[in-house]
């Protein structure tokens, strides 16, 4: 396979507690992205090792990286993709978190506890669509309000669907696991197919009554984004999502690095 990557490309790496995100990207254009594990104790080295045949898949090198870009929830990852970034471009990476002045009016009682994915899903809905509400269906999914004058508004935190399910066959020893899947009817008829119908409508139901909810607390006629691994499973039943962007986080990360991190 030829090597596409022969400009000079920026990693992005988003860092959640289940999953990572990377992109890269050309200029703004998202060339490639790809989805791992996240691993608390990841070495530089396994960082380097694990992306390396990934970017060559796709045509592209970590050689023609010039910069890295990084949102974290998860601090002991700080370190190595630290040392991985300063080894593959002699820089040290940008880290986005509530540091960055992003533009938004942060009304959260103490900014230092946002999860710097929050922000980041935050910044560039409210740039493209206005006042919002962002839900981010990951370990946890997230509902931010963004209010039309660029004040972030808080929001709430729910267990995902998978820690959903998973609580299930834990705690109740006559039910089995399950794979998170969309059923055809709400009305299972099986203990599985009750379970998976109870779980996904069930989530669906309190998603949008959250988002109403807040659309009523906010007291504008927020736009619900969707982001996330499950967003566009999620969005064929829910009543209230208007948009799925998949890649949401990535493409701020980068519009961050341009603004931001480039000149740094």
């Amino acid at each position: 396979m030829s090597d596409r990557g022969d400009g000079p490309l920026l990693l992005v790496i988003d860092i959640g507690n289940t999953n990572a995100v990377v992109g890269l990207f050309s200029g703004a254009s998202l060339m490639a992205d790809f989805r791992i594990e996240s691993r608390r104790n990841r070495t530089s080295d396994e960082y380097y090792a694990l992306l390396e045949p990934l970017f060559r898949r796709a045509g592209y090198s970590l050689t023609s990286v010039k910069d890295v870009v990084v949102a974290t929830v998860v601090p002991p990852t700080v370190f190595p993709l630290t040392k991985f970034a300063r080894e593959l471009t002699g820089r040290e990476p940008f880290f986005v978190d509530h540091r960055v002045d992003v533009g938004l009016k942060l009304l959260y009682h103490r900014p230092e506890e946002m999860g710097a994915d929050r922000l980041v899903n935050a910044v560039y809905a409210w740039r493209k669509w206005g006042g919002c509400i962002v839900v981010d269906f990951g370990t946890a999914t997230t509902f931010d309000v963004v209010s039309p004058g660029g004040e972030y508004l808080g929001g709430c935190i729910v267990p995902g669907i998978r820690i959903s399910m998973d609580a299930l066959f834990d705690y109740a020893s006559r039910l089995p696991r399950i794979e998170v899947g969309r059923p055809d009817n709400a009305i299972g008829r099986s203990t599985e197919e009750a379970m998976k119908a109870g779980v996904y409508y069930g989530y669906v139901a309190m998603v949008d009554g959250l988002a109403r909810r807040l659309q009523r607390e906010a007291g504008f006629p927020a736009r619900v984004i969707a982001t996330g691994g499950l967003a566009t499973m999620i969005a064929q039943d829910s009543e209230t999502i208007e948009v799925v962007d998949g890649n949401l986080t990535l493409l701020s990360l980068e519009m961050l690095y341009r603004e931001f991190g480039a000149t740094r």
